[in-house]
C-alpha cells in the first residue's frame, strides 16, 4: 500500500501510517514479551513437576519468539513487511521441540 513520491521515497502520509503501525506493534511486542516470560515461568514449574518440558508450551514459545523477531525487524525498518495479523502466523505450534 505504500506509495512513492516522484523521487522514489515514501510520502509523508506513508511515513505517518508506518508510525501508527509501529505504535500498535510496540504495544503488541510488550504484550508478547510479557507472555513469553509467563510461558518461561510456567514451563519451569512444569519441568519441576513432570521432569520433562511441555511440548505445547515449547512449540508456542518458539512461534511467539519468531513473531517477536518479525516485529523487531519491522520496528527497526529492516523490512516493510508487517507481521501477523497482516500475514499468516509464522512458526510452528505443532508441539515438537526444535532440533538442537
Amino acid at each position: 500500500m505504500e506509495t512513492k513520491a516522484p523521487d522514489g521515497k515514501p510520502t509523508t502520509r506513508d511515513v505517518w501510517m508506518r508510525g501508527l503501525f509501529m505504535l500498535l506493534f510496540i504495544m503488541g511486542f510488550a504484550a508478547g514479551t510479557w507472555l513469553l516470560n509467563l510461558l518461561a515461568i510456567v514451563q519451569f514449574v512444569w519441568v519441576l513437576i513432570a521432569r520433562e518440558p511441555n511440548q505445547f508450551i515449547a512449540g508456542f514459545g518458539n512461534s511467539l519468539a519468531i513473531w517477536l523477531a518479525e516485529v523487531a525487524r519491522f520496528l527497526t525498518c529492516a523490512t516493510d513487511d508487517k507481521p501477523f495479523p497482516w500475514r499468516p502466523w509464522s512458526g510452528t505450534t505443532s508441539g515438537s521441540l526444535p532440533a538442537q
